[in-house]
Order: C-alpha cells, then structure tokens, then sequence
C-alpha cells in the first residue's frame, strides 16, 4: 500500500517536472537551432565575421549575465511567494524589477554604445577585426533594454510554474531573427546584403518584437501586473529592490566570473591564431546541443525548491530534487553522445573550412565527456538558488573558472607553450571539479530547513 502510494506521488512529480521541463527543453532547442542557423548564414561570410561576433558577443554577454542574475532572483522570491499564495508580493517583485533593470539597463547600453572599440581593444584584435566588431557591438547594444525585460519576464513566469509562455516568446523572437537575418545578411527581399551589420540590427528588432510579447503577457487580464494600479505602483521601492538585488547578484557574479574568464580564454585563444578563436565560437554553438536541453532542469529546481519551500513541504522539495537529477542524467547521455561520436559532423554543419573543423572536432569531442557533470552540478546548484542560496553557486563558479581555468589555460599557452587542445582538456576539468564542489556543499548545508526570503529573513 505505502508503495503504491510512494508510486504514486512519484509519477505526479514527473509529470509536474514534464510540464516545466519540456517548454524550457523546447525554447532552448529553438534557441540552440536558431543560433546554429545564424551562425552557419555569419559563417558563410568570412573567418573574419565569426570572429568579430564572438568578441562583441563577450561584451554583450556581460550585460546579459548581470539581468539573468536579477531575473534569478526575482524568481526566487516569486517562486516562494506563489507557493506562499502571496500575490501581492508576486507583483510588487515584478515590477520593482523590471522598473529598476530598465534604468540600470539604459545606462550601461550607452556606456558601450559610446566606448565599444575601447571595451573590444582588450581581446588586441587586428585592425579588420576590430573594425567589424564594433560596428556589430554598437548596433547589438540598441537591444541590451529589450534583453533585459525579456530575461526578466522569464523568470518571473518560470517562477510560477508557466515555462510555456517564455517558450511562445522565444520561438517568436527566434523566428523573426532567422528571418531578418535572411533579409538583412545576404540581401533579399529587396534589401541590400547588409552581412555582419545584418546580423545585429535583426537581433536587436527580434528582441524588440518579443520584449513588447512579454510585457503585454504580465499585464494582460491574467497578468502579475493586471492589478498594480496607481502611480505608487510605478515608484522605485529601495527596500524591496535592494532584497532583489541581494539574492540576485550572486547569479549575476556567477555569470559575469564565467563572463570576464571567457574574454581571458578568448583572448589566449586568439593567440592561436583567428582560425582557432572561430573554431572556438563554433564549437561553443554547437555544445549546445548538450547543455541547452539539459539547462532546464536548473530551472525547474530553483522554481520546483522555492515553491515546496513556500508551502512548506520540504519533503516534496527532496523528491523533486532526485527526479531532476534523474532526468538530466537521461538526456545527457544522449545528447552528450552527439558532441563524442559525430564531432566532424556537427562542425561541418556550421562551416565548410577545413581548418576550423579540425580544430573544432577535437573541442566537441572533449566538451562531450565534461556535460554530465556540467548538468548535474546545474541541478544542485538550481537547488540552492530555489532556497536562497544564491552565492554558493557563485563561489563555485568563482573556483573553477579562477582557481583551475584561468590560470592553467594561461600557464599551458604562454609558458609551456601547449597546443589548442590543451585548452580544451583544462576546460572539461573545470567543469568537473564544479560538480565535486557543489556535491560537498550542497551535503553541508540544510537548504530544506532554510528561511523564506519573502519573511525577509535573508542569509
């Protein structure tokens, strides 16, 4: 009978982890195709136009990782709220958010618009290179606000539980980019080939497009903002931004460590040659194949761990924590299987020069092998965001990428004089030496008997 029972429970918590899994695994299949699809239109113009995206991306991707990290923890607490049934708080962290990124978000959108060739001379790029970077960095910073209300409503609606909605957005915001890019890259439909410079400006009305998607869906009848009514609503709230603020910077240094350590890589890949940093940055693309569809499943344990903890079944938030590390290990396998058994294959689908898929072949064959621990370590570190714990995560990060990354990457390149490949391999160790970590602290910490942050008991 209590096996039955136990049964039971089991398979509800599957199809409730179904339920959130399968649109997040399908915006990030979208989006992986999407980029594999751009990047193979950018990857038919020249070496010169992969590499120029790469570095500006770097860039951008900073900004990015700083409005993941607020989105993260504006999840968290409307994760806890909605298991808590406190839909005032729902909304006040929504828009506290959104009203404070924007701000934040505009400044630093001009900072790069108006110094982009100072932010890319730190990669010491060739004169073309840098030339075509920045024409690609000043116009992708027009979408930087966009970005950022579209990372936001994400988290917001994951946090509840709703991964189909950002799914509907991404596949719109995917589709349109595909679209322009079409248009706008090689020239059709009576548009000029407009190559590289294409490629930004269809982002940018991608983001745009499906930023407006995303606000219209908060404050639509059934939205978290349908209610929040009066001028106050619209007033920064200190406190409340600050608390944010608090439990979603640590994401957002995670980010930013992987961030800044990428421009260190990127710039020791360079010294390579532009073949290996363009073979790098497809290689990146094609990885993608194997964290993206697992990158859900640290989703759904921060949004699963934060509600559980809300309504106070801590038991539940344990249970729901093995199925997820369950699943990841399912589809790693299978996907991971993809990067080591056809590295030659994916790499062909992204370019046709021979050079770059050589060295391309032996970063997926490598990245392949480190995927399992990569995903499984998302998960716990999932976990510990839902209930609070968001700097773990970041220290994790912070001694992987400081402590084993970027030093031996530097060591092996300028010093002992190593091959690409050595990079790679130091890469893979990294990411296995993160699941070590955060197995060790995740064991020592009680996060199912944490405080809520919604009682604004913080850690």
């Amino acid at each position: 009978m209590g096996k039955n029972i136990s049964n039971n429970e089991n398979a509800i918590i599957r199809k409730k982890i179904l339920s959130m899994i399968l649109p997040i695994t399908m915006e990030n299949l979208l989006e992986m195709l999407a980029g594999f699809v751009s990047m193979a239109m950018i990857g038919r113009i020249s070496t010169i136009a992969i590499s120029s995206l790469g570095i500006s991306n770097r860039i951008i991707n900073i900004v990015w990782a700083l409005f993941k990290g607020i989105a993260t923890g504006a999840s968290v607490f409307v994760a806890q709220a909605y298991g808590a049934n406190d839909h005032e708080k729902m909304r006040k962290v929504t828009l506290q958010t959104i009203i404070s990124s924007l701000i934040l978000a505009f400044i630093l959108q001009q900072l790069i618009f108006w110094n982009a060739p100072f932010f890319l001379k730190m990669f010491d790029p060739s004169s073309a290179l840098l030339e075509n970077a920045t024409i690609h960095l000043k116009i992708a910073s027009w979408g930087l606000p966009f970005l950022t209300i579209i990372l936001i409503v994400a988290g917001i609606l994951q946090g509840t539980g709703n991964a189909k909605t950002p799914m509907r957005i991404a596949f719109i915001m995917n589709l349109l980019n595909l679209g322009f890019s079409y248009a706008l890259i090689f020239g059709h439909f009576g548009f000029k080939p407009m190559g590289l410079k294409g490629a930004a400006i269809s982002t940018v009305l991608a983001q745009i497009i499906a930023s407006l998607l995303g606000l219209w869906v908060l404050f639509s009848q059934r939205g978290i903002l349908s209610y929040s009514t009066g001028k106050n609503s619209f007033k920064l709230d200190k406190e409340e931004v600050v608390s944010i603020y608090k439990v979603g910077l640590p994401s957002s240094f995670e980010s930013i460590f992987w961030q800044i350590a990428a421009i260190i890589i990127t710039k020791i890949i360079l010294s390579h040659g532009e073949v290996a940093l363009a073979a790098y940055q497809l290689g990146l693309q094609a990885e993608s194949i194997s964290y993206m569809p697992a990158a859900g499943f640290g989703v759904a344990a921060t949004t699963f761990i934060g509600q559980t903890l809300g309504s106070g079944e801590k038991e539940l938030g344990k249970k729901y924590l093995k199925q997820l590390i369950v699943g990841t290990i399912i589809i790693t396998i299978f996907t991971a299987g993809i990067l080591i058994l056809f590295p030659e294959q994916v790499m062909r689908i992204l370019t046709d020069e021979e050079e770059v898929i050589k060295i391309g072949i032996g970063y997926l064959f490598v990245m392949g092998f480190a995927q399992l621990p990569l995903n499984i370590a998302g998960v716990i570190n999932g976990a510990l965001r839902g209930a609070g714990y968001t700097k773990v995560p970041m220290i994790v990060a912070g001694i992987g990428l400081w402590g084993i990354r970027v030093p031996l990457c530097l060591l092996m390149t300028y010093y002992f004089k190593k091959s690409i490949m050595a990079i790679w391999i130091i890469i893979g160790i990294d990411m296995a030496t993160r699941l070590i970590t955060s197995c060790l602290i995740y064991k020592s910490k009680d996060i199912y008997g944490s405080e809520l942050l919604i009682d604004n008991k913080r850690k």
